[in-house]
């Protein structure tokens, strides 16, 4: 099973966006509130090269960046890779 982090704050959507296509997939992973926990955010900032925006997604400590990368990925098959699923 991949590890999956997502960091995100609670009104957000896409984070939601991103979270729902995850669970589309059958997939679970782990949500890091960086608006509940400023230290998260600091953490978020030095594992994303300095990238602000949620969410910021990590998939087996691999960033993959937002919703756009992850959709992106998805689409090229990329998702599946870091997954360590046959495309």
């Amino acid at each position: 099973m991949s590890k999956i982090e997502v960091y995100s704050t609670a009104v957000c959507p896409y984070c939601v966006a991103a979270k729902n296509l995850l669970k589309s997939k059958g997939l679970e992973w782990t949500e890091v509130r960086v608006d509940a926990d400023p230290a998260q955010r600091e953490a978020m900032l030095a594992r994303s090269g300095g990238r602000r925006t949620v969410p910021q997604i990590f998939i087996n400590d691999q960033h993959v960046g937002g919703y756009d990368d992850l959709v992106a990925a998805d689409r090229s098959g990329r998702l599946g890779e870091l997954l360590g699923q046959a495309a």
